[in-house]
C-alpha cells in the first residue's frame, strides 16, 4: 500500500488492455487444441506485468518492482539519478551497479527527486516579476 509520500511510476495502461485483446484473441487458438492452453499465459503475464511493473520513491527508498519480484534501495546507496542514451532513468549506486528504473524517463526525474523532499540544483524559489 502507497503513503501519501510515495510517488508512484507506471508503464501505460494501454499495455493492460492489449494484453487482455490478446488474451481474448487467443482463447479460440487455445480451445481448439488443449496442448495450445499454454497460449493464454503469455498475454496474461504480460496484463499482470503491465498492471505491476513500476517504480515507486518516497523519502526512505526506491522500489523497483517487476512481474515476480521488487528490489529496495535505500537513497544513501544512490549517488546519481541520470539517462541513459534511450532516455530512460538509471540510478547510479554506491557499489558501482547502474539500476534502470522501471516507468521511469528522463523527464520524470524532477518528480522523482521531489519524492525525497530535496530540490534539483537551480530550482530556486519562484521570484516574481517586477
Amino acid at each position: 500500500m502507497s503513503t501519501p509520500d510515495t510517488v508512484r511510476f507506471r508503464y501505460n495502461q494501454a499495455i493492460l488492455a492489449a494484453a487482455l485483446v490478446a488474451f481474448v484473441g487467443a482463447l479460440p487458438l487455445a480451445n481448439a487444441r488443449t496442448y495450445l492452453l499454454p497460449v493464454l499465459l503469455v498475454p496474461l503475464a504480460v496484463g499482470v506485468w503491465a498492471w505491476r511493473a513500476g517504480t515507486d520513491a518516497n523519502p526512505r527508498e526506491l522500489r523497483l518492482r517487476a512481474l515476480l519480484g521488487q528490489r529496495r534501495i535505500g537513497w544513501d546507496h544512490v549517488i546519481e539519478l541520470a539517462t541513459d542514451p534511450r532516455g530512460r532513468a538509471v540510478a547510479r549506486l554506491d557499489d558501482g551497479q547502474q539500476v534502470v528504473l522501471p516507468a521511469v524517463r528522463g523527464t520524470d526525474l524532477p518528480r522523482l527527486v521531489s519524492a525525497t523532499g530535496q530540490t534539483l540544483p537551480g530550482e530556486a524559489a519562484e521570484t516574481p516579476d517586477r
